[in-house]
């Protein structure tokens, strides 16, 4: 046999499958460090069933599942697969000739291991291997760190590879297996001899109890068959009463289908007055919504009027105001007419002036013409410095005309400059002021706009909240109609339910006779029936009614004298008979059980079930202590088998299991019973007050929710009038705005144009300046020419005064002549000039009166229009008041007929609860023989249930027991005797008879197997002494093979020295440690811890090889074992092991030459990619060329 294969994927450092197929002999596998050559061994540790994470260099057992790298995503599973060759059939139990260990081991915990594809458990895994060598504590996987830990570990701690190499792991196995089953047999014979104590403590009890049960069961008999015939006289007579009672009631219950058919029909009007009332209340809410709407439809159209009201008052007063302005404006543009004419008319003037002085200044020019003539050529040069004194004279009389004109054009420009400035002055201080108005205008419209805003968000929040509050309203009344009548309903059944309480409905005549003389003080003592004096949850009422049967109408008294008193007035009165439970002598017992309690389904015992005062408890504790109440008849019937009948047992539903086996069931009536009334009755009045609170609450919660409407109403009526008056002030501040935006641009404009007209004026008095300065430079230029003409004149013309007179007179003329027409025409260019602004500004101010006068215009328009538009809405108006009044009118009407309607509907419920009253005392007539005929049939049941509940008898079988009867009294005075006798036997356990049967069977049998199991005892301990004397036997003849091997072993490795290996203690050889004792060549005999670490390799090698000289293995897995080796020691070691290679086949993992060298075969582990190994598989001389 030998490894032909190891199949590894996802296993450490190996995510893709990879396969090893290995030669016989030795194989190498190599590579550099981190390669994952170790993994190779890991995971053939692995496979064969390795279970320590630590053992597989990992901190937990998920480890050795690829973990992932940058490139590479983890995998979620590993597995491994072992593939050995078993032609020799070192598997005795395995006939393949090939054998394959598959481990696979999941991210998420879960391990699976395959023996040739065949799923297994790690136990099988584990005995496949064990005494080969090859398991996960044997010798064949020397990983790395391991080979000497075989030397540093304690003495006692190396047995285990001594053990495995003896061939007896198997027997430790057998021998720790049976030990462990001598202990689980001695907890057995302890467990059976504690039993039989117990059993001993119980066999004497019970005999005696058996005996008193045996003579218990013959009075019973006696009882059994007078009661049998007393309960069927008294059945005979029931039946007769029932004839009566179930004509009486067929007869109430045709008056009472009457009497509901009449009840439905009234309730059916009522219903069709509350649908009626309902469409009213429907139709009137619809009006009062169309109402509201038409109001605040006119209400709108209201404020609609009187905001154009407004803006037609507004457009009035800026019409007013526009118009007072165009009057200020006539009075100026009259002023500028008038300053027009006068500038025309002197222009005219000055034109008529100045042609008049040209006529002259021509006259005189002419005659300076004739002077000069006249002068001759004598005079000619003299008169032609005169007449160039003239024109130069004339010249400056010129420019001083110009002087005078522009000085004129100064004063004018600066008077008008005055005027510019003090209008530019108020000007701004009008726009100032203006635009203070304007700014408050338009914060005062802002403001407004946002209370306007405002005020419709606060009226959309109302109306939200007006449609909220009328549905809470609708609501709230419907809910409190609808609790209304559920109330009287109720109301109806608890007088109904309170009037056959005080009846004592459902109970028999006697009953009746005995409460009614209680209650008027004639008997005392008397507390009331059973079925008065204690409370029960809903859920178990149909139990606890079943369990009690008949015991619900025994009357509960003080003493035995008191029910004796009540018996005599029974039968003085012929009322019929009655059971009395006195409290001075009944007792009771409670069901003890041990574990009832536990058991599935298990309810309770009856008595704890119900509500009772202290008082009575022994009277609860004698009729229902013990019965016990469980959940169906499944838990019923196991709970019986398993305590063999020895109780009573009732179902939620009312079947019943009896003592001793039998069961009575079968439908139950849920709302017949005594109890069923009293629940229904109390659940009835809790309803009642709690519907009697919600119905309050809803009350008060719909006059609440009226005011809350009321109030809504009127905030939403005070928002509406404060929209309407904010709406009225946008308007009118948006007019006021606009008038304030017009006067400002009015005002921006002319100061606009003054300031142009001041730059204008500016720039002229400029001109003017320097052009007076130019005439100034030229009237001293001309006076200084006509002063030396005159001067030259004067020399050449010393004789010619005469003619120098008449010439300068001339000049003179000419001289003031033009001056003055220099000053006419300067006046007229000035004159012009500024009636060429009055034009400009009159005609400015035509422009601005027309446009005044288009605005007047527009306001007029705008006005008409809003009359126009109020006139549509006051005809809107009158029509949405005429439709207003008109929903009015119609709102009247149906007021009316509500009121009709409610008339109608108030005689209908009066009706109604004059039925109800009739039909709610039929329901009592027929409640009464209803409870009459539940009575009758429950005291024939209760007969026929104590039948079959006391004796298991049908009706027609109890008749085949009946006997004849000399009297009924004599019957029951003897069935009293008899109970007695039976009493005085006190508590008698019937089931003693069996139980001892059972208890001494039981013992016997317990005896018997405590026999058994001490003789089993025995033979294990047999068992063990020869497995351990077997496993001593081989251990001591391999253990020495193993010594004699290791010390020739020892000798070839080291080439001389000495080695042994000794137990501790010769006479517990499968328990004692094991002591190794070397002595290498040329040294004294030391300890192991004294020798070095290649010293310490190579004698675990030696012990190694010898101990699989004596065992060899299939196959060995060494990882490094010889890395600190010196290459000597290698080379011995290599050739050692291909000596042992015959018999057992070599996986070396290594990085020595020397062992590369000898391998037959190699592998090569590469990691080309990060954190994935790969595997190579190389020939020798491949290996070779590799190597060097």
């Amino acid at each position: 046999m030998y490894l032909k294969a190891l199949e590894i994927q996802g296993f450490k450092s190996f995510p893709d499958k990879t396969v090893l197929n290995f030669g016989e002999d030795i194989t190498a596998i190599v590579g550099p460090n981190g390669s994952g050559k170790s993994n190779v061994s890991d995971a053939i540790r692995w496979v064969m069933g390795e279970q320590s994470s630590k053992s597989l260099r990992g901190a937990k057992m998920e480890d050795v599942i690829f973990g992932g790298t940058e490139k590479r995503s983890q995998m979620g599973f590993a597995q491994v697969t072992l593939v050995l060759d078993n032609t020799e059939h070192i598997f005795p139990r395995m006939e393949e000739s090939e054998v394959a260990v598959t481990r696979r081991y999941y991210r998420s915990g879960e391990s699976e291991y395959y023996i040739n594809k065949q799923s297994v458990r790690l136990r099988d895994v584990n005995e496949l291997f064990m005494d080969t060598g090859m398991g996960r504590e044997g010798y064949s996987i020397v990983g790395q760190g391991k080979i000497d830990e075989i030397l540093s570990v304690k003495s006692a701690d190396r047995r285990e590879i001594f053990e495995e190499a003896a061939g007896i792991s198997k027997f430790r196995h057998r021998k720790e297996e049976t030990e462990r089953k001598l202990e689980r047999t001695e907890e057995n014979l302890v467990r059976i001899n504690d039993k039989i104590a117990e059993l001993e403590l119980q066999v004497g009890p019970l005999r005696s109890q058996a005996e008193k049960a045996k003579k218990y069961l013959i009075l019973r008999d006696e009882l059994r068959t007078l009661e049998i015939s007393v309960w069927l006289e008294n059945l005979d007579k029931i039946k007769t009463d029932s004839i009566k009672l179930n004509t009486d009631y067929a007869l109430a219950q045709q008056e009472l289908e009457r009497a509901n058919a009449a009840l439905d029909e009234l309730y059916a009007a009522s219903e069709q007055f509350a649908e009626k009332a309902h469409a009213n209340d429907m139709e009137q809410e619809r009006l009062r919504t169309e109402c509201a709407e038409l109001d605040a439809k006119r209400n709108e159209e209201n404020s609609a009027v009187a905001v154009l009201r407004t803006g037609i008052e507004n457009n009035r007063a800026n019409i007013e105001r526009v118009e007072n302005d165009l009057r200020d404006q006539s009075g100026r543009a009259e002023s500028l007419t008038a300053q027009i004419a006068a500038k025309h008319t002197r222009i005219e003037e000055l034109a008529a002036q100045a042609a008049e002085l040209e006529e002259e200044l021509r006259a005189f020019l002419a005659q300076a013409e004739e002077l000069a003539r006249t002068a001759g050529e004598a005079g000619s040069e003299v008169e032609a410095l005169r007449a160039k004194e003239a024109l130069a004279a004339s010249d400056a009389a010129d420019c001083r005309a110009d002087m005078s004109a522009m000085n004129a054009g100064l004063a004018e420009l600066s008077e008008r400059r005055a005027a510019l400035e003090a209008e530019s002055e108020s000007v701004d201080g009008q726009l100032t002021e203006k635009r203070r108005a304007a700014s408050a205008s338009r914060r005062a419209l802002e403001e407004a706009q946002e209370e306007a805003d405002a005020v419709r968000n606060i009226i959309s929040g109302h109306t939200l909240k007006m449609e909220g509050r009328v549905k809470r309203e609708e609501t709230a009344r419907q809910k409190s109609i609808d609790l209304t009548m559920e109330k009287n309903n109720l109301d109806s059944r608890i007088h109904l339910l309170s009037e056959m309480e005080k009846e004592y409905e459902g109970f028999n005549k006697a009953v009746r006779l005995i409460m009614q003389a209680a209650e008027k003080n004639a008997l005392r003592g008397v507390h009331g029936p059973v079925a008065n004096l204690m409370t029960t949850d809903k859920r178990y009422a149909v139990a606890i009614e079943i369990a009690l049967g008949a015991g619900m109408q025994n009357v509960v008294v003080d003493r035995e004298e008191d029910a004796k008193s009540a018996i005599n007035f029974l039968k003085q009165r012929d009322g019929g008979r009655a059971t009395f439970l006195p409290l001075t002598a009944i007792r009771g017992d409670v069901l003890r059980e041990a574990g009832v309690e536990r058991e599935y389904g298990y309810v309770g015992v009856a008595s704890q079930l119900v509500q009772f005062d202290k008082r009575y408890a022994e009277i609860f504790n004698n009729l229902l202590g013990r019965t016990v109440v469980v959940e169906d008849m499944d838990c019923g019937i196991a709970i019986a088998r398993k305590y063999s009948n020895r109780f009573r047992i009732v179902t939620l539903d009312g079947q019943v299991l009896n003592r001793g086996g039998s069961m009575t069931g079968g439908s139950v009536s849920r709302s017949a019973g005594i109890l069923s009334r009293a629940n229904e009755l109390k659940e009835l009045t809790a309803r009642r007050e709690a519907l009697t609170e919600k119905l309050d609450a809803a009350l008060r919660e719909a006059d609440e929710a009226k005011r809350d409407l009321n109030a809504a109403q009127y905030e939403l009526d005070v928002a509406r009038e404060q929209q309407r008056g904010a709406e009225d002030a946008v308007l009118r501040l948006t007019g006021e705005k606009k008038q304030y935006d017009m006067l400002l641009e009015s005002l921006r404009t002319r100061e606009s144009d003054i300031a142009a007209e001041l730059e204008s004026i500016t720039a002229r008095t400029e001109e003017l300046k320097k052009a007076a300065a130019a005439r100034e430079e030229e009237i001293k230029k001309h006076e200084a020419e006509a002063a030396r003409c005159r001067a030259e004149s004067e020399e050449k013309l010393a004789g010619q005064n005469e003619l120098q007179r008449d010439s300068a007179h001339l000049g003179d003329e000419i001289a003031a002549r033009k001056s003055t027409l220099a000053g006419f025409t300067a006046e007229r260019e000035t004159t012009e000039r500024a009636l060429g602004d009055l034009e400009t500004l009159a005609q400015q101010m035509r422009g601005d009166e027309d446009g005044r006068r288009a605005l007047i215009e527009d306001y007029r328009a705008k006005i008409k229009a809003a009359e126009e538009e109020i006139a549509q809405h006051d005809a809107v108006t009158a029509s949405l008041r005429a439709d207003a009044e008109k929903r009015r009118a119609e709102l009247a009407e149906l007021a009316e007929a509500k009121l009709t309607l409610e008339g109608e509907r108030s005689a209908n419920d009066r009706r109604y609860r004059e039925c109800n009253e009739l039909l709610s005392q039929t329901q009592a007539a027929a409640g009464r023989l209803e409870q009459k005929r539940v009575t009758a049939a429950m005291e024939e049941k209760q007969i026929l249930d104590k039948l079959w509940e006391s004796y298991e008898l049908s009706h027609s079988a109890a008749q085949e027991q009946r006997i004849e009867l000399e009297s009924v009294p004599k019957a029951s005075r003897r069935i009293n005797e008899l109970k007695r006798e039976i009493n005085g036997l006190g508590n008698v356990n019937v089931g003693a008879i069996e139980e001892f049967d059972r208890v001494n069977t039981r013992y016997t049998y317990l005896t018997g197997q405590r026999d058994d199991v001490e003789k089993a005892k025995e033979e294990l301990l047999g068992v063990i002494e020869n497995i351990t004397s077997e496993m001593t036997v081989i251990f001591k003849e391999q253990f020495a093979l193993i010594r004699e091997s290791f010390q020739e072993t020892f000798l070839e490795l080291f080439g001389g020295g000495k080695a042994a290996l000794e137990l501790e203690d010769e006479n517990a050889v499968l328990d004692c440690g094991i002591e190794i004792k070397v002595q290498p060549p040329g040294k004294a005999l030391s300890t192991l811890s004294l020798m070095s670490g290649g010293e310490m390799a190579f004698v675990a090698i030696a012990l190694y090889f010898a101990i699989l000289k004596v065992r060899p293995t299939p196959f060995c897995v060494m990882d490094e074992i010889e890395a600190a080796l010196d290459e000597a020691n290698v080379t011995r070691y290599v050739q050692y092991m291909r000596r042992l290679a015959k018999n057992t086949q070599f996986l070396v993992i290594t990085h020595r030459r020397g062992t590369m060298e000898e391998a037959d075969h190699l592998f090569g582990v590469t990691m080309q990619e990060k954190g994935v190994s790969r595997v190579i598989e190389l020939s020798l001389d491949e290996a070779a060329k590799t190597i060097s």
